[in-house]
């Protein structure tokens, strides 16, 4: 499939054809995505548009309703194969992947912390109708407020960081009930006059996830709406925890897709357009006969083959959880699962970090041509991997290693 983003929304390569029935055939549908992202990724990061385009080719592909119930016209599929499509995408575009990542954990939210009466509602309501999720819930800034006004929740403030919003259909929101300690999550039509989304995403990678800052003016929710409570009082439970590790192990295969994405662009250009060295007295006729030119591609290619397999064993674990029964989680068991996640977090980053780089030894000086765009996929995982510090990880890990000790929930544990 050659088709570029312009033209596969023009005409749909899937019009006509049947949905993917199972996880293998969702892995290939996610690959005809990344090729037609891959066309022109460079040419869109340097635009840096809103990226109403890719969120409707995700749509179009249906990959945005993979983990939506079937009886509401959703795939039915498991977390473990929407890790692998996530990855898949970023392959083709990074920005995409994130978008598609945070659409899947926020569509998943309200089982999270939902009643079963909302989980119907808000499954029914985006299945149904493709609706794209969006959030404001950066927990480095300070919380929205809510009031309650009229037996209505009303919420005010700011949020530095909304990946995906502005092209959402729906928003998650989250802050703390004036003069409480509760934090209550509620999801609100993306598009009203109470939610104002300021453009000012201009960082060094991931350029096409507008990430902006959000400004929140009496955004307005039924106590009905407020995830979890039943009487104004929350209903807690272990199994909301999940929402850390679980968005963890996103951003984890998003790195990962970006690095592959990095390593087959370069071996493309390497194919192509590298040159063998003819000073080094062992010379050869192609670049491809190069012996640390192939020692490097094969260095790079079995760390990354090592990283994914952590990452699809983490990701099959924490699948059998998020799709068990809510209230069969145990500390431990998330601990465990947590711990997992986070080593598969460090690998990712420091092979995504190291190919990024790298590419450009096996590639050689003209690889450096802006047209070129190798530079993205450094950028990319640069950028989204000081999400937080990944030296946290590598201690949580560590603490596990040496006392059996499992990390506490928080805010990005």
């Amino acid at each position: 499939m050659s088709l570029t983003l312009e033209q596969a929304l023009k005409k749909s390569p899937w019009q006509g054809k049947p949905r993917p029935a199972d996880a293998l055939q969702w892995l290939t549908r996610a690959g005809e995505v990344a090729a037609i992202l891959a066309i022109d990724q460079v040419k869109r990061d340097r635009r840096q548009a809103v990226p109403a385009a890719e969120v409707q080719l995700l749509k179009n592909a249906g990959l945005t309703t993979l983990l939506g119930p079937v009886q509401h016209g959703g795939a039915g599929q498991h977390w473990d194969t929407a890790y692998k499509v996530i990855r898949i995408v970023a392959s083709g575009d990074g920005s995409v992947g994130q978008l598609l990542g945070y659409h899947y954990l926020w569509a998943w939210a309200v089982r999270l912390v939902g009643t079963p009466e909302q989980i119907d509602a808000v499954e029914a309501l985006y299945t149904a109708n493709d609706l794209f999720f969006g959030g404001a819930v950066n927990p480095r800034d300070g919380d929205l407020t809510i009031t309650e006004v009229d037996g209505q929740l009303v919420y005010n403030g700011r949020k530095s960081f909304s990946t995906g919003s502005k092209v959402s259909d729906l928003t998650v929101l989250e802050g703390v009930l004036q003069g409480t300690d509760k934090h209550i999550f509620a999801i609100v039509p993306s598009k009203q006059d109470g939610i104002v989304y300021h453009d000012d995403w201009d960082h060094l990678g991931q350029r096409l996830t507008g990430s902006g800052g959000v400004s929140i003016q009496d955004v307005r929710v039924d106590w009905a709406s407020a995830a979890g409570y039943v009487d104004k009082i929350y209903q807690s439970r272990t199994y909301e925890t999940l929402n850390l590790p679980a968005i963890q192990l996103v951003f984890t295969n998003f790195y990962l897709g970006i690095a592959e994405g990095a390593l087959k662009t370069a071996a493309g250009y390497t194919r192509e357009k590298t040159r063998a060295w003819p000073y080094g007295g062992d010379n050869k006729d192609s670049a491809g006969d190069e012996w640390y030119i192939l020692e490097a591609y094969g260095t790079l290619q079995s760390r990354l083959w090592a990283a994914e397999e952590l990452a699809n064993s983490a990701g099959a674990e924490i699948s059998a959880l998020l799709h068990a029964e809510r209230d069969a989680l145990t500390p431990e068991a998330r601990g465990r699962v947590a711990v997992r996640i986070a080593a598969a977090k460090q690998a990712a980053v420091d092979v995504g970090l190291e190919i990024g780089t790298r590419v450009f030894e096996v590639t050689g000086a003209r690889a450096t041509a802006n047209t070129v765009g190798l530079d993205i996929f450094w950028r990319n995982i640069r950028t989204h991997s000081l999400h937080d510090p990944i030296a946290y990880k590598r201690r949580e890990v560590g603490a596990y290693a040496l006392r059996g000790q499992i990390p506490e929930p928080t805010w990005y544990t």
